[in-house]
């Protein structure tokens, strides 16, 4: 039973959860980025914004599950899931992601890094995810955001 639970807890590292709330102003126009924000508001000028007043931001992922997202050939899921929608985006680790920030978590189709990354060249942007979820993030509905690395 021992060894299962270690297994069951090794796997929880690899993972990281975001609750987060959409808002009227969501538009997911943004190209080549997506962001969930801890800010409590949101301008229709935040057009790479999925949800607001997240419950966590990348300075408080686990130590382990940031090491794991440093590996250049990591595969890293953003998996958004809000009102019965649900879509993953897919896209890289990078040895430079920092996860210091306090405030976003950020998703890129580039391979530009900085303290608010979560994941490079991303298989889609904001503009990327289906409208129906987008619909339902602008009506201002509770959202999960599950990040996974492997």
């Amino acid at each position: 039973m021992d060894e299962i639970d270690e297994t069951d807890d090794d796997a929880d590292k690899y993972t990281e959860v975001i609750h987060a709330t959409g808002h009227e102003h969501v538009s997911a126009a943004h190209a080549s980025t997506f962001e969930i924000t801890t800010d409590d508001y949101l301008t229709p000028a935040g057009d790479c914004i999925l949800a607001i007043d997240a419950d966590r931001a990348p300075a408080d992922f686990d130590p382990e599950f940031v090491a794991a997202c440093r590996d250049a050939d990591a595969t890293i899921t953003v998996t958004v899931e809000v009102d019965g929608h649900r879509e993953s985006v897919t896209g890289r680790g990078h040895p430079n992601l920092e996860f210091t920030n306090e405030r976003s978590a950020v998703g890129r189709t580039s391979d530009y890094v900085d303290d608010r990354t979560i994941v490079v060249g991303a298989s889609f942007a904001a503009e990327g995810f289906d409208r129906e979820l987008v619909a339902a993030l602008a009506s201002g509905a509770e959202t999960t955001v599950t990040l996974t690395v492997e």
